[in-house]
């Protein structure tokens, strides 16, 4: 290990500015219905761009951990970063809602999986006596980009046109991501920050294991570690995609009185990631992941059974700081557990339990509205006892955790 000076605090900054640049692809519902307008086509068709780009996630995560992993942050911000602006850009251009699939979808999409990746694995190897809060800081920029880049956009649009918007918004964020990727600089091999020393633990020492991604999904660990992922990403993923319709059908609210609690919601997913990191630092990850699945339980049994703003309001924060905690939680965890050697690459791979949540989350609840006359009523009872399921892993996380420690120390590397 090494004690190596580097201004690590000027390249969390600076990631998390490129990340609330990334993270305005979940503002696509901005763009959607002008777009839908622009091209004569139906909202599925429009939707299908936002649907690749969250498919194909894993994919440019695991290209964005092999750069990581071979001290390439820097350059994987660049690549990343042009696609990501690039893709903007050709969608301003776009004639057809079908080349939207190509733009925004997979180029747009592979770009912000690349440098997503980048950032935060790039981030967790540098603070490893603060992975928690870091990993929270970090991705607080991606879950926060939402709420910067929605009015700006609402607003150019209305001045411009959506096209012109794309255009400009892609110009904005390829000079954004360039310029803070000047000031990134990939972690050392075996960086230790000044003054800090690696806590004694009962099992392995640390840094002795260091678990590429294929001997890392061997590890029955990995399968409870994706599992916890899904279940925890779940709930948000369901409202992330809802929130407006749920406050709206199920709550009497105006349309734009349901867009301020979107901005509530993606607030609070913002602030759950530095909350919900900071906390995990402090009573650890395995403690902090069973009170966020109870209180999804909680929040979700709040949706199911009341009826007041105010209720709407309390569940809408939580559900936001619950599922921002989950993005900042785990990828301490996958560090942790399965080592940093490869960490970029093994993010990416259990990254696979975010895509699973994106997958699955927004049609359960679509489907089980549509069987209810919109209602999502019963939907929220199957995210709750879902988080149930999950509180329960926790237990078994723990076992396997038990087992390891007790078992004879093993050495595990490519």
């Amino acid at each position: 290990m090494k004690n190596i000076q580097l201004n690590r605090w000027r390249i969390l900054i600076a990631a998390t500015f490129i990340n609330i640049c990334v993270g305005s692809i979940y503002a696509f519902s901005i763009f959607a219905l002008p777009l839908s307008k622009v091209f004569d086509a139906s909202m599925p068709e429009i939707m299908m761009a936002f649907t690749i780009n969250a498919a194909i996630s894993p994919i440019p995560m695991i290209l964005g951990g092999k750069f990581v992993d071979r001290g390439g942050a820097r350059a994987a911000i660049f690549l990343g970063g042009a696609m990501f602006g690039l893709g903007f850009i050709l969608s301003g251009l776009a004639t057809a809602s079908w080349m939207l699939n190509l733009t925004y979808g997979v180029i747009a999409g592979l770009g912000q999986g690349i440098v997503y990746s980048a950032t935060i694995g790039n981030t967790i190897k540098l603070f490893p006596d603060k992975r928690g809060l870091a990993a929270g800081i970090v991705t607080a920029g991606y879950g926060g980009g939402t709420i910067i880049v929605a009015p700006l956009a609402n607003a150019l649009i209305t001045g411009s046109g959506v096209q012109t918007t794309m255009m400009i918004l892609g110009t904005v964020f390829l000079i954004i991501i360039m310029t803070c990727g000047l000031l990134t600089q990939a972690c050392p091999t075996g960086y230790m920050p000044a003054g800090w020393t690696p806590p004694q633990t009962s099992g392995p020492r640390p840094g002795a294991v260091n678990l590429n991604w294929r001997q890392m999904i061997k590890q029955p660990l990995f399968y409870v570690i994706a599992c916890l992922f899904l279940i925890g990403a779940l709930s948000g993923m369901m409202v992330t995609s809802n929130a407006s319709v749920i406050g709206q059908t199920m709550f009497g609210l105006s349309a734009s009185v349901a867009a301020l609690f979107v901005s509530l919601y993606s607030l609070s997913n913002c602030l759950g990631r530095i909350f919900w990191g900071a906390i995990s630092d402090r009573i650890g990850q395995l403690r902090c992941l069973m009170m966020i699945y109870l209180v999804i339980a909680g929040m979700m049994l709040t949706l199911a059974l009341s009826s007041s703003t105010v209720g709407f309001a309390v569940a809408i924060i939580g559900i936001g700081l619950c599922f921002g905690g989950t993005m900042g939680v785990f990828p301490s965890i996958v560090g942790q557990k399965f080592g940093m050697k490869y960490y970029g690459v093994n993010y990416g791979v259990t990254f696979i339990g975010y895509s699973g949540a994106a997958f699955f989350g927004p049609r359960i609840a679509n489907s089980v509205a549509a069987a209810n006359n919109g209602m999502f009523t019963n939907a929220f009872y199957i995210a709750l006892a879902i988080a149930l399921v999950g509180f329960a892993l926790t237990f078994l996380y723990k076992a396997l955790e038990n087992s390891k420690k007790t078992a004879p120390n093993t050495v595990e590397t490519a």
